[in-house]
């Protein structure tokens, strides 16, 4: 490949062991500086044809999700009768139902923040590395009791990434930039929680269909000792709903599963591994079943969303080693993984 059209000007200065080329590169070129263990390298890019988005089927998927999404709010606060015949019936959408479904944004609208942040940490760190990404893709599920309104969002990635340090920074850039927003989201939220039973413990959200148990995490515990500290069972206020789903969500995807973000920020620390580590989570996941039946659900879940593969695709340049400046990155993801894990979070 020739580095000509990314150059202005160049200059060679044979020495008795090497070659040295000073040049300067064209600024309509694409780039980024890359601190290596030998000095600070500049990685020269090729960028890609830019798509058309479709941003009208972005817009109808954002627009489902806010209305199913809301809709299980209003079913969490009885605003709404958790009757089938009334959710999934548009006939029976009367006036009385409006009125009741506005009362969900207290659960929609942070839960909706907290997916949009967590994919925008993906897309504008894409966006700074030059690669061709869509925005994101908002996925509409369905409402409680069954569903929580959405299955999550995600982004597209156009072109293969060029080495292991666009694949950490761009992995782990979703689920720290969607944990920074979940902690005031899940804080407040419990702080207006209702106590159930001051001599228990634990937590429970309504659904419509009598109350569920959700598992605690480290940091789920922590918050709930500083809102509460006499302790006791909580009933849970829509955001602190939203924010334990953020919880939870940033924990699933900080499984090293494929191309789950976990699997990116694996194969970008410790390629030769990351395969072998999936199919161990994989067994762990098996035997966490033992503790909450749930995790059968979400482990299949997981292995869908990874095609039945455990192993991540590769990058161009795997040779390439990571900088050390992105050890922070490495550290940040494997404590943000603790904090959120949670054994059981459901019966």
């Amino acid at each position: 490949m020739s580095l000509t059209p990314y150059l202005l000007a160049w200059r060679t200065t044979p020495l008795h062991d090497r070659e040295v080329v000073d040049a300067l590169v064209d600024p309509a070129q694409t780039y980024y500086w890359s601190d290596e263990y030998d000095g600070r390298h500049i990685v020269l890019t090729r960028p890609g044809v830019k798509a058309r988005e479709a941003w009208a089927t972005h817009l109808f998927l954002v627009a489902a999700t806010l209305f199913l999404t809301t809709l299980s709010g209003a079913v969490m606060v009885s605003a709404v009768p958790p009757r089938l015949g009334v959710l999934f019936n548009p006939a029976r959408w009367n006036a009385a139902f409006w009125a009741g479904w506005l009362h969900g944004f207290a659960f929609s609208l942070p839960l909706l923040a907290i997916l949009l942040c967590h994919e925008m940490g993906h897309y504008l760190t894409s966006r700074r590395y030059q690669v061709n990404a869509s925005p994101p893709f908002f996925l509409p599920g369905p409402p409680l009791p069954i569903g929580i309104g959405t299955f999550g969002a995600f982004i597209r990635l156009r072109t293969i990434l060029t080495d292991r340090r666009q694949l950490l920074d761009i992995g782990a850039a979703g689920p720290i930039a969607g944990f920074l927003l979940t902690i005031p989201i899940l804080w407040y939220g419990l702080a207006h929680s209702e106590v159930l039973d001051p001599t228990a413990t634990g937590m429970s959200v309504a659904t419509g269909w009598g109350l569920m148990d959700l598992g605690d995490s480290i940091l789920t515990r922590v918050l709930r000792s500083w809102t509460h500290p006499g302790g006791g069972a909580l009933l849970l206020h829509p955001f602190a709903f939203a924010g334990w789903m953020g919880v939870f969500v940033t924990m699933l995807n900080l499984l090293p599963i494929a191309q789950l973000d976990g699997g990116h920020i694996l194969y970008a620390a410790a390629p030769r591994i990351q395969r072998w580590a999936a199919r161990a989570i994989w067994v762990v996941i098996l035997l966490l079943s033992y503790l909450s039946k749930s995790w059968l659900v979400w482990g299949v879940i997981v292995l869908l969303l990874s095609r039945g593969r455990f192993g991540h695709p590769p990058v161009l340049d795997a040779y390439r080693p990571l900088p050390p400046s992105r050890v922070w990155v490495l550290l940040a993801s494997l404590i943000i993984f603790v904090l959120t894990f949670i054994p059981a979070p459901a019966p």
